[in-house]
């Protein structure tokens, strides 16, 4: 905060400080009165331009000061933006002011202006909705650079925020480009904020299992879940009859955002599981189709369209 007074205290205009020097000189000076009406409207415009200056210059060196500012991502676009606008501000309610103060009627200038505004936001509206979404992205932060998000069929890393599209590394190498406007009417899966995964996954064991192990298999499960750290177990159950199994649901919970970490731990469940039942002679289910046929003679088989396994 420091630096940013002192960038302002450099911003003082020495020229004006000539000017003003000068108008108080002058002051005590006899001159007509015509004069000291120029003067007094002299004073007003040297100070609103200084005070202009000064705005100006804080808004420049915060913006700075924010984008270095260690251990934030900030989006430079969005800042960027935001600096303009408020800086176009200052810098025409100082116009107005001044011509206000010389007696110009700013009324119909204003008016001029509101119309001539509406013109141009129309003629380039959809421009403009993608800059007012890009400083929606910035200010509300739906997702950051570095995120990796996910919708309809795209996957991938954000990599750069614009002004009118936000670019995205997808899995596949890729860069997909994507309006800001049409951006933000998506569902977006922000995978980076994630900060636990529920885990949900199946297998399958033979039909010809008996109810003691069926019993004793979803312990098993229990055990070998909670050896690992950061894994939350919730449940593990005998949940339904197959054509060809006996379907066992399993459901934990790990408190992780890495994929990779989760794809080890899950690695490491399923081979446990198989160990654990290798070792309780519980075979996983094989797919498999159980077929069966009539006794019929050979005369009845060369029939046509005949089908032996009716």
């Amino acid at each position: 905060m420091y630096s940013i007074f002192s960038d302002v205290l450099h911003r003082t205009s020495k020229p004006l400080i000539l000017a003003i020097s000068l108008l108080i000189s002058l002051h005590f000076t006899a001159l007509p009165d015509r004069l000291y009406n120029i003067i007094s409207h002299a004073w007003f415009l040297i100070l609103a331009i200084q005070v202009a200056l000064w705005l100006d210059q804080v808004i420049q060196s915060w913006i700075k000061y924010v984008m270095n500012k260690p251990g934030e991502n900030r989006n430079p676009v969005t800042l960027v933006i935001t600096g303009l606008v408020i800086r176009g501000l200052i810098w025409s309610v100082m116009l107005l002011s001044i011509l206000a103060n010389a007696g110009v009627d700013i009324t119909a200038l204003i008016a001029s202006l509101g119309v001539g505004g509406i013109a141009i936001a129309l003629a380039v509206q959809t421009i403009l909705s993608d800059v007012f979404a890009s400083l929606s992205i910035g200010i509300d932060k739906p997702f950051e650079i570095g995120d990796f998000v996910v919708f309809n069929n795209v996957t991938g890393t954000i990599e750069h925020i614009g002004l009118k599209t936000t670019r995205i590394r997808s899995l596949g190498g890729e860069q997909i480009v994507c309006s800001n406007a049409v951006l933000l009417q998506q569902t977006i899966h922000n995978f980076k904020r994630m900060q636990s995964r529920r885990i949900v996954f199946n297998f399958g064991i033979a039909l010809d299992t008996s109810v003691d192990k069926l019993r004793a298999i979803a312990d098993l499960v229990k055990e070998i879940v909670l050896r690992f750290e950061n894994v939350k177990f919730d449940r593990a159950h005998f949940s339904s009859f197959g054509v060809d199994r006996l379907n066992f649901e399993v459901v934990y919970i790990i408190n992780t955002a890495d994929y990779t970490k989760y794809m080890d731990i899950q690695q490491e469940i399923n081979i446990s599981i198989i160990e654990g039942l290798k070792a309780m002679d519980v075979n996983l289910a094989i797919p498999g189709m159980i077929l069966t046929h009539k006794n019929i003679s050979a005369e009845k088989l060369l029939e046509p369209n005949h089908n032996a396994f009716q």
